[in-house]
């Protein structure tokens, strides 16, 4: 292309590029701002070189009209286009660029994938009607697309809004405060540093709001005040440092709101998160720090194999519990445990026998008539055996009225010059205690109303050695 061809805002970029200067066409009139995407191809892959300079193509404040048609170029110059207005999408698909920034820039859809950017890729500020494709795409350094507002509210695209499927970014993401109206999808990216996105509004209800299924983080995923509307889906991802929604607010009634199964996080925090609205799913995930209070669980949640090493912020057991009973799989084991370890691993012995007490209560519900009724007889004794206060104080209150009642009703002696002599406390304990023999019960035999006192000190003391027994060796065999 012939510099005589070129309208005059045109020849200011091109002789421009050259040296690298920016050329700003805010102050042109409307029609002076128009660069036609044909003039831009030429320079970036033209000779339009000097000895000694560094090229580079910046402009500001301008309208590209037709596609900016890059599929596969290689272009060995920074490219920074701000805020300009593209009538048709740029078409970057498997180019290479050294540095490539759009910010603050209105365009209809961006078709970049497999890009490669050896810096930084900035999109901060955009507005995109469509979709940004960008699946597969490798920049070595940061991607920026803080504020960004990508797709329509209301208008279903048919594919995912921000498609970053299987990207590979070499330091952060940011995007802060982005709003996307439609899916952002993450699936198997990965990202050398912290992925932000706190104060962002991912907007897709009824559907996937982000969509990042094995995403690899190297550091943080920040999502504080994030607002979602739609499902929150990060199954199988690997964040060694902290998933950070404090404040943030998660919304898909009638479906899943947040998962985050199947994960190797090192701490997800949910501080002051409102209440969710759908289901969470934290299942077969593994985390150091769990920091979610009980009144942002919904009423429905997945936990079951669930690994945590600790849970904050410190509640009773008894707050803890009531998020168990909304289970959605019903009674769960390993949530039980997993709770009672936790509670365990910060001293806090009484609510950690709390918790295994309830979940022997809950077991027992699942179980057979005469087995519930062998666990009723286990639990108002000795409350599984993580009440042993409870036995000894049946066992005292029985041994008192044995004992006052054989004094006042002393049983006769089966061989008087043989018998030694009565004692009615030793008496009511050789029968309470089926493993004790003192030699009162084989000297002396109650009769009337004393006999069957007598009958029931012997079934009772049978009884609460068993439950005893296997209270004792389910504390054992646990610790």
């Amino acid at each position: 292309m012939e510099i005589s061809e070129l309208t005059g805002s045109e020849r200011r970029v091109w002789e421009a590029f050259a040296r690298g200067d920016r050329v700003d066409l805010a102050d042109e009139p409307e029609e002076g701002r128009v660069l036609r995407a044909a003039v831009l191809r030429a320079l970036l892959l033209g000779e339009h070189r000097r000895d000694g300079e560094v090229p580079g193509l910046h402009v500001d404040h301008a309208r590209v009209t037709g596609q900016l048609d890059l599929a596969h170029a290689v272009v060995d110059c920074a490219v920074s286009l701000r805020t300009c207005v593209f009538e048709e999408p740029p078409q970057l698909y498997g180019a290479q660029f050294r540095r490539f920034s759009l910010r603050g820039s209105t365009l209809p859809a961006l078709y970049a994938a497999t890009l490669r950017v050896d810096g930084t890729l900035t999109l901060a500020h955009c507005r995109v009607r469509g979709p940004v494709r960008l699946a597969g795409a490798r920049i070595a350094g940061a991607v920026f697309l803080t504020r960004a507002e990508l797709g329509l509210p209301g208008r279903e695209s048919g594919e995912p809004v921000l498609q970053l499927n299987q990207v590979a970014v070499g330091d952060d993401l940011w995007a802060l405060g982005i709003v996307v109206h439609g899916e952002a999808r993450l699936l198997g990216a990965n990202v050398t540093g912290a992925v932000k996105l706190d104060d962002a509004h991912l907007d897709h209800p009824g559907g996937d709001a982000l969509y990042a299924k094995t995403l690899t983080v190297g550091s943080d995923l920040h999502g504080m005040r994030l607002r979602a509307s739609g499902r929150v889906n990060l199954r199988g991802v690997r964040v060694p440092g902290q998933i950070n929604f404090a404040y943030a607010r998660f919304a898909n009634p009638g479906g899943t709101a947040l998962r985050v199964s199947s994960a190797v996080v090192g701490e997800l925090w949910l501080r002051e998160a409102p209440r969710i609205e759908g289901e969470v799913t934290l299942r077969r995930s593994q985390m150091e720090l769990l920091h979610i209070a009980p009144e942002s669980y919904p009423d429905s949640v997945l936990l079951d194999g669930l690994v945590y090493t600790t849970l904050s912020p410190h509640q009773p057991a008894e707050r803890r519990l009531a998020l168990l009973e909304r289970e959605s799989e019903g009674y769960v084991p390993h949530a039980y445990e997993q709770l009672a370890t936790a509670y365990r691993r910060v001293g806090d012995d009484s609510a950690a026998r709390t918790v295994q007490l309830a979940k022997q209560r809950r077991h027992r519900a699942t179980l057979p008539v005469y087995a519930r009724a062998w666990g009723h007889l286990q639990d108002f004794t000795v409350g599984y055996g993580f009440r042993p206060v409870r036995a000894a104080g049946w066992l005292a209150s029985l041994l008192l009225v044995g004992t006052v009642a054989f004094a006042l009703d002393t049983p006769r002696a089966l061989k008087p010059e043989e018998s030694p002599p009565f004692n009615a406390f030793a008496y009511a304990l050789d029968l309470l205690l089926p493993i004790v023999d003192l030699g009162q019960e084989k000297a002396y035999a109650p009769d009337g109303g004393a006999q069957w006192l007598a009958y029931g000190l012997i079934i009772t003391g049978w009884v609460f050695a068993t439950t005893i027994a296997a209270g004792v060796t389910r504390t054992i065999s646990r610790q």
